[in-house]
């Protein structure tokens, strides 16, 4: 399988997260957030050895993030600092490596696009082995969560009720529907093998037509709401989701690849007790509760450190 959707996944974030990212950015580093937190996310100083400091990308779901890997850690008494916001991951794999950073959100497919570009993502485990593998010596990746931010095809409403579509439903499942309906997203989506060739050859759909739109950002979203496409090539935790009751039709033969939210980590930064407690966070963190917190940031606009603390509370990790 190719790693094309992928290597573009940080160039192809859903509109208005980066603004989203900076205001929670900024509400962090205003003091909303850790009162320990640097001042620049790239002054580049090392925290002392009783510290770990967490970082972040800059679009909002890493920040979130961030802010539930530093609370579960604080939760088990492990002083934490956050450098939030920081930029995209040549920055912060730099940082990694060199100490400045000890635990950051990843995407365990995303970071293996990165790190070997020909690799094949057949299966979780074999992702997370090859990420290892290539890995700079000092760094490790912890247990990945089932949690994935990653392409789908998702349908509307409309469609969802024509054909009996549930969140439990599948791409096989629109074999029937599909020659009826009209699938949007960006123009490479319509000749990629992760798109519209491998939606033909590995679950036999064959559309009525397509439409080129965006890489599921605002066109795609309106197209969908519009029913001016039926379907459409979204990020599985856009809160869009949420908000036009969408349905996101699951991919068990992992077409679209892996994107399991994963902590990367400098490994003489984090205790054992530090790692228990974030494979913690691992196993209690799904798809379906990463939109509901995604949604809650960027649709209610509240505070992300404030859900976090709230998530960890009600999964008994605080």
């Amino acid at each position: 399988m190719t790693s094309n959707a992928h290597s573009s996944r940080f160039l192809r974030r859903r509109p208005g997260a980066a603004a989203v990212a900076l205001a929670a950015a900024t509400v962090l580093l205003a003091g909303c957030g850790s009162s320990d937190d640097s001042d620049d996310p790239l002054d580049g100083g090392k925290a002392d050895g009783s510290s770990v400091v967490v970082g972040s990308n800059n679009f909002a779901e890493s920040i979130l993030l961030a802010d539930i890997y530093g609370e579960a850690l604080k939760a088990k008494g492990i002083k934490v600092s956050y450098k939030p916001n920081i930029g995209s991951r040549e920055t912060t794999y730099g940082l990694l490596k060199n100490g400045s950073i000890t635990v950051l959100p990843e995407y365990n497919g995303s970071l293996l696009a990165y790190l070997d570009a020909k690799a094949q993502q057949t299966s979780l485990q074999g992702v997370n082995a090859a990420v290892k593998a290539k890995l700079d010596a000092k760094l490790t990746l912890l247990e990945s969560s089932p949690a994935e931010d990653k392409d789908s095809v998702t349908v509307n409403a409309e469609t969802a009720k024509k054909y009996d579509l549930t969140a439990s439903s599948t791409l096989a499942d629109l074999k029937d529907a599909a020659p009826e309906l009209v699938l949007g997203g960006s123009p490479e989506f319509q000749t990629r093998q992760q798109g519209m060739l491998g939606l033909e050859s590995v679950y036999g759909l064959k559309f009525k037509s397509f439409k080129a739109l965006d890489a599921g950002g605002p066109l795609t979203q309106a197209a969908l709401k519009k029913n001016t496409v039926q379907a459409a090539d979204v990020f599985t935790t856009d809160p869009t989701i949420t908000k036009e009751k969408f349905v996101v039709l699951q991919d068990p033969k992992n077409l679209f690849g892996f994107a399991n939210v994963t902590p990367l980590v400098y490994k003489s930064g984090l205790s054992q007790e530090g790692v228990a407690a974030l494979n913690a966070v691992s196993a209690k963190l799904d798809t379906k509760t990463l939109l509901d917190l995604d949604s809650q940031v960027q649709l209610e606009n509240k505070d992300p450190l404030d859900v976090a603390k709230a998530w960890l509370k009600t999964a008994g990790l605080d």
